[in-house]
């Protein structure tokens, strides 16, 4: 099987050395007709894309040849080893014994042996034939695909979906009562938008509040501990009840794109359920995704992209996973026709579920005021507008501020 694979992959860079040829380009150890010369391959030495790299001469990019290996992996991939393989305790009745007949009998694989006659494969391993048929009832349950009524999908999603309150009374109603648990909702502005103060508030409110468990990833530095101190002193007076809030919120720094995947790496792994005291997270908070994706869409846009998509499907994971809501951040930019719209491009776009634009307002007096526009959304129109109030979840701050203006009026 592998020898035949690797004979398929010396016919992919045969073809290729052709069309390098053509191109004025060449490789080492091509020889008449076009054919390659390859080094002698083996198992261990083919899966080393340092030998493949080193085949190549120094005209032709190593990674054009190390793309078509791969894209070649990808399409047409050993049968064999993507077969789940059939071995002892797997499932009841399922011996070392029995095992050893099955593969003699050349029945190695699970999908071998539930598509095999049972009466014909009962009589070629001298087996029990109410055994086997025991055996292929246990191993469809554990392996095939079963399908699935929409009725049962919506009852699971009724029975598994939680709204989480922002705090804010406008937000929530924006966003149809809150975040939604097994999405990713974002939250787009330029600086100054007050796309932090949002995402304090919400952490502040979740943890004392709901009482839930709350996971904030900080890539730009802008979380103060003593401004979500603040916030939760305006919602109690109680010094328990704050510090009990604070313990609910678990706090990560990541300053780069690959410390972000890292610790979203580590939290999907269980960690999730093991960062805060009291049982498993319902939100994480990434403030912001764009401070470490951005920098690498430049010239360097492959990369980019990949690591851009790998945050992608980390944050839905762990958010369908875990049943959590996702509430992140994003920058904004302007189109030709000056526009403002969400950043991180259109392959971004489909990520989140739900994207709130913010802006603040010219507006004499309310520096706490924001403009929030639904652009994206399953649930609700689209270009739906709302005022927020900043201070909505700082009653001390709209108190200071009330009484400034007062002093203002008075002198």
């Amino acid at each position: 099987m592998f020898l035949s694979y690797v004979k398929q992959v010396t016919q992919l860079l045969t073809n290729f050395s052709r069309l390098c040829q053509k191109r004025r380009l060449f490789l080492k150890g091509t020889g008449q007709n076009g054919k390659v010369l390859p080094p002698k391959l083996n198992r261990r030495n083919a899966k080393n894309t340092r030998t493949l790299a080193c085949w190549v001469s120094p005209k032709v990019k190593a990674k054009e040849v190390l793309m078509l290996f791969l894209s070649h992996y990808l399409l047409f991939p050993p049968q064999r080893e993507n077969m789940v393989l059939l071995r002892e305790g797997m499932c009841p009745g399922l011996d070392e014994d029995l095992v050893r007949r099955l593969r003699n009998a050349q029945v190695k694989t699970v999908e071998d042996l539930v598509s095999s006659d049972m009466e014909d494969l009962a009589q070629k391993c001298s087996g029990s034939y109410q055994a086997l048929i025991a055996i292929r009832r246990v191993l469809l349950a554990q392996h095939a695909a079963f399908a699935v009524s929409g009725a049962d999908l919506y009852d699971e999603l009724l029975a598994s979906t939680a709204i989480l309150s922002t705090g804010n009374s406008a937000l929530d109603a924006l966003l149809d009562s809150g975040v939604y648990t097994g999405e990713i909702t974002e939250l787009a502005g330029g600086p100054g938008s007050g796309k932090t103060q949002v995402c304090l508030g919400t952490a502040a409110h979740v943890s004392h509040h709901l009482r839930q468990n709350v996971v904030y990833v900080d890539t730009t530095g802008g979380l103060s501990a003593s401004r979500l101190h603040q916030m939760l002193r305006s919602q109690t007076s109680s010094d328990t009840e704050q510090m009990e809030a604070l313990q609910r919120i678990s706090v990560h720094r990541a300053f780069d794109i690959f410390s972000l995947l890292d610790r979203l790496y580590q939290l999907g792994g269980d960690g999730l359920r093991q960062e805060a005291s009291g049982g498993s997270a319902k939100a994480l908070i990434v403030d912001s995704v764009s401070a470490v994706i951005a920098p690498l869409l430049g010239s360097r846009h492959h990369e980019g992209m990949h690591m851009m998509s790998q945050v992608a499907l980390a944050l839905k994971t762990m958010a369908k996973d875990f049943n959590i809501a996702v509430l992140v951040t994003n920058h904004v930019t302007r189109s030709q026709e000056g526009e403002v719209r969400p950043g991180l491009g259109a392959s971004w776009g489909h990520v989140p579920r739900v994207r709130v634009l913010l802006e603040r307002l010219p507006a004499v007096g309310r520096p706490a005021i924001r403009s929030a526009t639904l652009i994206k959304s399953s649930r609700r129109p689209c270009f739906l507008q709302a005022e927020l109030d900043l201070e909505s979840w700082s009653g001390c701050e709209r108190a200071m501020s009330a009484k400034r203006t007062l002093d203002a009026a008075v002198s």
